[in-house]
């Protein structure tokens, strides 16, 4: 059953989630002790693919011990990818060897720090659009199964969907994915194929999880039957696909894409949220904003000393107060060395004023050298 609501506030229970799917006797146990009543939602309780139990992910090694692990697993998959890309453009078929050990090595970093590996990636140059973005859903959609508190093989296929769930656009002509402004209803439609040559594509190539294929047809389903392929409504799409669906458009929103100019994380954060349970699983959607945080790993921020820093890590407990690492001064110039501050403990920016965070800026705004992040801080 989906537990929606407690007969007390939510933070007065050791629940990590605003409405839980009720799934092992220790749950039922903790609810006994806390509560005389709850409120099932009777639409939520025994979804598709709703797993059987939860696991809690301890952080293993602090942001800038795990930087340098993923900078390398990164790098690696970002090689792998570009391979990818041009086996598909010649009709080759994918090396799963390879991509297994990529995924892997992306989800055991998040395990260790569900930070590192997302910073790294917010930081570098995007380059080709289908690569970066492959990458970069892959990689919150891994940060998002840990926090979901899901297998390690759960997680493992979610790395696996997020690399691979667009590779057909690879197949569609290079002036339709390059088109700027608005597509006709002809480029559209050819545009929607892109779905089955990623299934084909898939099917084609041994080794790859069990599934996966079927899951890649999901992503742009919606909620309300308004996606495509097949118009699947609600819990037809089922958890995966829901999370991807989320996934995949908050990371186009914040990049640039030759039909649309990114927006800052927070105001696509905003728009998931307007969207929450019309194109997209409301509940999933919450659990994800909560997941990466108002201000995400990466998102370059105005304090309100008009400095500029870098979101370096969430605070769990309090997700307005991250960890941020100061780069410009409040006339813009670079900060050497770096200033480190740590929003929960409330540093003075003044006297008076701790610091705080006035807004997200768009990605890559204001241009720095990542590699220096961890070098020159004090």
């Amino acid at each position: 059953m989906y537990v929606a609501e407690l007969d007390r506030p939510w933070t007065d229970t050791p629940f990590m989630f605003q409405g839980f799917m009720l799934s092992t006797q220790q749950q039922l146990d903790a609810l006994k002790k806390y509560c005389a009543t709850v409120i099932v939602d009777a639409e939520r309780s025994a979804p598709i693919e709703a797993p059987v139990a939860r696991i809690a992910y301890p952080e293993r090694a602090p942001v800038e011990q795990e930087i340098g692990p993923a900078k390398t697993s990164y790098t690696n998959t970002r090689v792998l990818m570009r391979d990818v890309i041009s086996a598909v453009r010649i009709g080759k078929t994918l090396d799963a060897e390879r991509l297994n050990s990529a995924v892997t090595s992306m989800t055991q970093s998040v395990l260790r720090n569900p930070d590192a590996l997302l910073l790294f990636s917010q930081l570098r140059s995007k380059g080709e659009y289908a690569e970066s973005h492959a990458l970069d859903v892959s990689i919150y959609m891994i940060t998002f199964g840990r926090f979901l508190q899901l297998e390690p093989g759960q997680i493992e296929f979610l790395g696996y969907l997020g690399l691979l769930q667009d590779v057909g656009k690879v197949r569609l002509p290079k002036d339709l994915l390059e088109k700027r402004g608005r597509l006709s209803i002809q480029e559209f439609e050819q545009a929607k194929l892109h779905v089955n040559y990623s299934v084909e594509i898939l099917r084609a190539t041994p080794g790859l999880p069990g599934d996966l294929a079927r899951i890649a047809a999901l992503h742009h389903e919606r909620h309300d039957g308004s996606g495509y392929p097949k118009g699947l409504r609600g819990s037809e799409i089922g958890m995966v696909g829901s999370i991807a669906a989320i996934v995949d458009t908050f990371d186009a929103l914040t990049v640039k894409r030759p039909y649309a100019d990114p927006v800052s994380p927070s105001a696509a954060i905003s728009m998931l949220y307007k969207w929450r349970g019309v194109f997209f699983d409301a509940h999933l959607v919450e659990q994800f904003i909560r997941c990466i945080g108002i201000f995400p790993v990466g998102s370059l921020v105005e304090l309100n000393t008009r400095e500029v820093g870098v979101v370096i890590a969430q605070n769990l407990t309090k997700r307005l107060l991250p960890r941020v690492m100061v780069i410009r001064d409040e006339k813009g110039n670079p900060m050497i060395p770096h200033k480190l501050l740590d929003l929960a403990r409330e540093p003075k920016a003044t006297k008076d004023e701790p610091y705080r965070i006035l807004g997200t800026l768009e990605y890559g705004s204001v241009p720095f050298n990542p590699d220096e992040l961890f070098m020159k801080a004090k």
